[in-house]
């Protein structure tokens, strides 16, 4: 380290009795560093400058894609967090980043800053943002991974499946502009049980045609269908392509199409065979769909218990005070 000679109005001979040794340069901010050499020769008075801040964090998403340096008054305003009685401050954060995500300010493959730097802006335990991020991703807005290159990410947007109008999972998807892909799980004639007999107006123990499929978006699995068709209305059925809309092989084949339908709704939980076929873990929040459907006669064509993935899809139904103004 280069000495420069102290004044003589600072250097005493009582300040050249023990040599100090020199602080490294990368002392903490504001350390003055005296140095005198052991020879007793006068030594150097600096100052340390403060170390630079750290460089704000990049943010790449899954495979390396460059983005851009996070800012942490992006995706907006820092939100006003309110505490008390009533009210939850995960809640609060939860329905900020939601926000973020349903108004686009946030984009699919987005990554979120680290659990550390978001809760220090925020304000808040990394406890208390830690919940919040897990509900978000319970609904599927966002995905959560480890590693390197791990961190939470903005999800892909969920699969809108309107219930209102009567139409296959193939139809739906066109109409979002994506293409509908089906795996064939098993296909085969068997009896009718109690339930599908009295749903399809047939006798117990009469021949139905078993179709299961895994329903496919884009590739990644989004529902199972099992569906049931009554024999004696659409003979050698299993004898066609199963891969594409069925709807539209029954009105090709046997000019019959579903004009209407009863649909009821409850949430499962994925069981082992689900989880396995939909790439979901065991427990996952699943939507089942229960479906009836009639032709323009009045007839039954189908009975249907259909599971759609929690995360991936949403189901929309259009109301009205009368029915015929839907």
């Amino acid at each position: 380290m280069a000495m420069e000679p102290l004044p003589d109005d600072v250097a005493s001979e009582g300040d050249r009795a023990e040599p100090i040794v020199a602080a490294p340069r990368d002392a903490g901010a504001g350390t003055l560093v005296v140095a005198v050499p052991a020879d007793g020769a006068a030594g150097a008075l600096a100052a340390v400058e403060p170390p630079a801040a750290p460089p704000a964090p990049r943010i790449s998403a899954p495979g390396g894609r460059a983005s851009a340096i996070w800012h942490p008054r992006l995706p907006g305003r820092r939100p006003k967090l309110v505490r008390g009685p009533g009210v939850t401050v995960h809640r609060q954060i939860e329905d900020w980043l939601a926000d973020a995500i349903a108004t686009g300010r946030l984009a699919a493959g987005d990554r979120l800053p680290t659990e550390q730097d978001l809760a220090e802006w925020l304000g808040v335990s990394r406890m208390t943002l830690r919940q919040a991020l897990a509900e978000l991703a319970q609904r599927g807005l966002v995905t959560r991974t480890v590693g390197r290159s791990g961190g939470t990410f903005v999800a892909e947007p969920k699969l809108e499946q309107d219930l209102t109008v009567l139409a296959g999972f193939s139809e739906q998807l066109r109409r979002h502009g994506l293409v509908a892909g089906a795996r064939v799980l098993a296909a085969a004639e068997i009896r009718a049980s109690a339930a599908a007999a009295a749903a399809l107006e047939i006798g117990t123990g009469a021949p139905v045609y078993e179709i299961r499929r895994l329903r496919l978006a884009g590739g990644q699995p989004i529902l199972i269908e099992h569906s049931l068709f009554p024999a004696h209305l659409c003979p050698g059925l299993l004898d066609y392509r199963l891969d594409g809309s069925l709807y539209d092989l029954l009105d090709q084949k046997y000019g019959q199409r579903p004009h209407r339908a009863k649909e009821s709704l409850e949430p499962v939980c994925a069981g082992v065979r689900e989880a396995e076929a939909l790439g979901v873990a065991e427990g996952a929040p699943l939507m089942l769909v229960e479906r009836t459907a009639y032709a323009r006669s009045g007839q039954p064509l189908e009975f249907a218990r259909d599971v759609f993935r929690g995360d991936r899809t949403r189901v929309v139904v259009w109301t009205s005070e009368l029915a015929g103004e839907i």
